[in-house]
């Protein structure tokens, strides 16, 4: 993968997809697998509430977009995935969408020898107690948006700030606790794999997200 992207990029990069499949729905679905620049994003009805700093001086870029959920953090050592998918071919309904995103998670912590959780009423995966996954989507004439962040190897203190998600008692952690020296370059194509088989899908050869949006 190439270096962290800043925020604002990738939501232009997942608009552009977007707006391809509302133009045509029958076209290809798509995914952008990436790290962040540090920033800070709430959801679209998301309580300030929960930042322990002030809107008008975050201690890194804050963003509010179109998404469910509330507050989380990204940073490099976090893999983003955005898939921008035509979600009547995927069960037309949200709910489920959130689940199978949950599903890619916890198929890939088992590839790894780890058991991820749910956590009722709640949207994520856990592992031992601590939030490893946050997960957040929109969409649009069911074209989807935004999608979920894998926290591997990333500083965890980027955190602090915040009430990650809302949820208090629930502290956040990282893969690299459980399983040493593992990065994010190691593990990213095979996330990209439990998300193309949990969702039927058929992964073509990789381009850079400029190439694929040009």
């Amino acid at each position: 993968m190439a270096g962290p992207v800043p925020f604002a990029r990738a939501w232009a990069w997942q608009q552009q997809l977007q707006g391809r499949l509302l133009a045509d729905p029958l076209g290809a679905d798509a995914v952008l697998l990436l790290e962040h620049e540090p920033c800070y994003t709430l959801g679209r009805g998301a309580s300030e509430a929960f930042l322990r700093f002030s809107p008008d001086h975050p201690p890194a870029p804050l963003f509010r977009i179109d998404r469910g959920g509330e507050v989380t953090h990204h940073a490099p050592g976090q893999l983003v995935l955005y898939p921008v998918l035509n979600l009547q071919r995927h069960g037309a309904d949200l709910h489920l969408y959130l689940r199978l995103l949950e599903s890619v998670v916890i198929d890939l912590l088992a590839e790894l020898g780890l058991e991820g959780q749910r956590q009722e009423g709640l949207t994520g995966v856990w592992l031992e107690g601590r939030k490893l996954a946050a997960i957040g989507v929109g969409a649009r004439r069911w074209i989807s948006q935004h999608g979920l962040a894998l926290n591997v190897d990333c500083d965890l203190a980027g955190f602090g700030p915040i009430v990650p998600c809302g949820i208090a008692d629930r502290p956040v952690g990282r893969l690299v606790d459980w399983l040493p020296g593992l990065s994010c370059d190691e593990l990213a194509p095979r996330l990209l794999q439990a998300f193309a088989s949990r969702f039927g899908l058929r992964l073509r050869p990789p381009k850079a997200p400029e190439r694929l949006l040009g």
